[in-house]
C-alpha cells in the first residue's frame, strides 16, 4: 500500500481567503493578490459571480441580511476581509453581528481585517491624532461602524483571532464609481470658504486594496490603522487642487450659513467634522509604501 503524498511545504500552500462585500475594493484586492490565494467571495447577487470567477475568486451567494444563507462561511478559510457596509439605518450592526455568528462555529479564523471609517472619531476641530484617540461618533452611519469594531473585538478576544480595524477616510480614484473627485468639480458643487473651511483626508483605492493585503498578512492583534494618504489640505484646497490638475473653473466657495441652505444632510455632516490622520502605523506597521502619497499623484494627468 503506497503511502499518501505529502502536505506540500507550507511556502507552496495557497493562502486562504474569505472576502465579505466584494464590490470595487474587493476587486482591486482579487486583482492585486493576481491568483496568488485561494479566495472565496460572498455576494448577494448572482449577476456578479461571472466577474468574481474572472478575477480569480469562487463566488459564494449568500446574505448578511438573511443570516440563514451563511452556513458555508463557518469553515472555509483562516483570514477574512470584512469590506460589507452596515444598513443604512439604525446605530448598530447587524450585519456583523451576523457574520461573526457564521464564523464562530467554523472555530478557524485567526485573522479578521475590518474596513471602518474615520468618521468614528466625529469632529477633532483639525486636530492631527493618531489611533490611540477615542472614538467619539456624531452620527448613526459612524455609530453603526463603532459597533461593528466593537463586535469584532469581542470576537477577537473569545476566539483567539487577530482582528484588524483599518479606519479609511474618503476613498478616490479616477476609475472608481462616485470616487472621481472631478466630477463635483464639474457639478460646480460649492465649497466651505477658508475661515469656515474643515481639513479632510483622502487614500487612492488602489493604496487601499494594498494596504488590506498587508493587514492580512502584518497587521498587530487587535489593532486600528488609519489607512490615510499623506495630504494635509483642508476640502477647499482639495478641490482647487482637483480643479486646477484638469484645467477646470474652480469651485465657487460659500459660508457656513449658506452651506445649510445649498447642501444636503449627508453633505453637511461631512462638513461639520475636521481632522487630520496620522498615518505613521500604515508605514511601518503595515509597511505600506503608497503608490499615491497625495491626491496631486493620484489624480495627475498622464501623458500622451
Amino acid at each position: 500500500m503506497l503511502n499518501p503524498s505529502p502536505s506540500p511545504p507550507r511556502a507552496f500552500r495557497r493562502a486562504r481567503l474569505l472576502i465579505v462585500g466584494c464590490g470595487d475594493v474587493g476587486q482591486r484586492v482579487l486583482r492585486e493578490l493576481g491568483g496568488r490565494w485561494r479566495v472565496c467571495a460572498l455576494t448577494s447577487k448572482p449577476a456578479h459571480a461571472a466577474a468574481l470567477r474572472a478575477l480569480g475568486a469562487r463566488p459564494l451567494l449568500g446574505n448578511l441580511d438573511a443570516p440563514g444563507s451563511l452556513g458555508r462561511l463557518a469553515a472555509l478559510a483562516g483570514r477574512v476581509l470584512h469590506l460589507a457596509p452596515p444598513p443604512a439605518q439604525g446605530a448598530g450592526d447587524p450585519r456583523t453581528a451576523a457574520l461573526l455568528r457564521a464564523l464562530a462555529r467554523g472555530g478557524v479564523v485567526r485573522r479578521i481585517v475590518y474596513g471602518s471609517t474615520s468618521g468614528v472619531y466625529g469632529d477633532a476641530a483639525g486636530a492631527r491624532f493618531d489611533e490611540t484617540r477615542t472614538v467619539a461618533p456624531a452620527t448613526d452611519r459612524a455609530r453603526r461602524r463603532v459597533d461593528a469594531e466593537r463586535r469584532l473585538r469581542w470576537f477577537g478576544a473569545a476566539f483567539g483571532a487577530n482582528v484588524s480595524l483599518l479606519r479609511i477616510p474618503g476613498i478616490y480614484a479616477p476609475d472608481r464609481e462616485g470616487g472621481d473627485p472631478r466630477e463635483r468639480v464639474v457639478r460646480g458643487t460649492p465649497v466651505l470658504r477658508r475661515e469656515d473651511d474643515v481639513f479632510t483626508n483622502h487614500i487612492h483605492a488602489d493604496d487601499l486594496a494594498r494596504a488590506c493585503i498587508a493587514a492580512l498578512l502584518r497587521a498587530k492583534p487587535q489593532r486600528a490603522v488609519h489607512v490615510s494618504d499623506d495630504g494635509d489640505l483642508r476640502m477647499g484646497d482639495h478641490f482647487d487642487l482637483v480643479a486646477d490638475l484638469h484645467g477646470l473653473p474652480r469651485p465657487p466657495r460659500i459660508g457656513r450659513d449658506e452651506a445649510r441652505e445649498r447642501l444636503g444632510p449627508m453633505a453637511l455632516s461631512f462638513l461639520s467634522e475636521s481632522r487630520r490622520l496620522d498615518n505613521r502605523r500604515l508605514k511601518t506597521e503595515l509597511r505600506v509604501a503608497l503608490r499615491h502619497p497625495t491626491v496631486r499623484e493620484g489624480l495627475k494627468p498622464r501623458a500622451r
